[in-house]
């Protein structure tokens, strides 16, 4: 698929480092599991020994190391800025926007589960996935979710078990950039060998990165730009929404008024006085106004 990759020599010096896993399985099933700390320092060696013998073949991929240029990568891929992403056969979009209308993340989201693929600032160095896996579990663990560390073709992937949906996270260091790979899916979806799983590994493997040029403080995520087609799509859902919300509220029928209840005063015992019958509007009587 991809061309011969361009690399320099800081690239090459970091390629054989930058992958990490565990390939004793640890299973780390309690909410209160063993030390991640511990989990690093004992693999650090395994970490290294993954990465040495990682499929070159096998992306995500740095844009400046791909003979093919952008507009030619993009013909296959969804264009976020600073990742490119294939899509899988029947895969749906679903666009997160901030608290300011921006893009913050595209979900993939398939009959199996939803993938989510997303790029962040690292250093030069690799290891940045290590910690974040290790702050991941913590997080997890103290929601009470079941969490466990897998290796999959990258070395270390997170699993956990919530109350809500079971996760898979696989990350991946390149140079200034790590890319993060979520999987939600109901009980069992996102297992090793689910359809999920093989379907996110294959679009990871076929993933691009831009890491651009300008600085991001560590582990900020990179800047998501939606291509114009899609903007253009979800103004326009933006737009129909509103215009069903507006003739949703035209179509409410506005609240009545409630009627005074008739006022009697007191009469000489002589005197009767008339009962006041309900009063009628110009659409009828009170009750049948009520009543529409």
């Amino acid at each position: 698929m991809f061309g011969r990759r361009k690399k320099t020599a800081a690239q090459d010096e970091v390629s054989t480092g930058g992958f990490f896993g565990d390939e004793d399985n640890f299973d780390n099933s309690s909410s209160a599991g063993g030390s991640d700390d511990a989990l690093g320092t004992a693999t650090a060696e395994r970490d290294e020994t993954v990465g040495e013998h990682a499929d070159p073949d096998l992306g995500p991929f740095d844009l400046t190391e791909l003979d093919e240029d952008r507009d030619t990568l993009a013909q296959t891929r969804l264009d976020l800025g600073s990742v490119l992403v294939p899509l899988p056969a029947g895969g749906q979009l679903q666009v997160e926007m901030n608290q300011a209308g921006a893009p913050q993340a595209v979900h993939v989201v398939t009959a199996h589960g939803r993938i989510t693929i997303a790029a962040y600032a690292a250093p030069k160095s690799p290891g940045q996935w290590r910690e974040v896996a290790a702050d991941l579990a913590t997080s997890l663990r103290s929601d009470q979710s079941v969490v466990s560390m897998e290796t999959g073709p990258w070395g270390r992937e997170l699993h956990g078990v919530t109350s809500n949906a079971d996760l898979r996270f696989i990350g991946v260091d390149g140079y200034r950039w790590m890319v993060r790979c979520v999987l939600a899916g109901p009980s069992g979806a996102v297992a090793n060998d689910s359809p999920l799983v093989q379907i996110a590994r294959d679009v990871l493997a076929q993933t691009v990165v831009d890491r651009g040029t300008e600085p991001h403080p560590v582990r900020t995520p990179l800047p998501v730009v939606l291509p114009a087609a899609l903007t253009a799509q979800l103004a326009a859902a933006q737009q129909q929404q509103a215009e069903q919300t507006e003739q949703a509220e035209q179509a409410r029928p506005e609240p009545q008024d409630a009627q005074p209840q008739p006022q009697t005063s007191a009469a000489p015992a002589n005197q009767t006085t008339p009962t006041e019958g309900p009063r009628r509007g110009s659409s009828g009587s009170a009750m049948q106004q009520l009543g529409g």
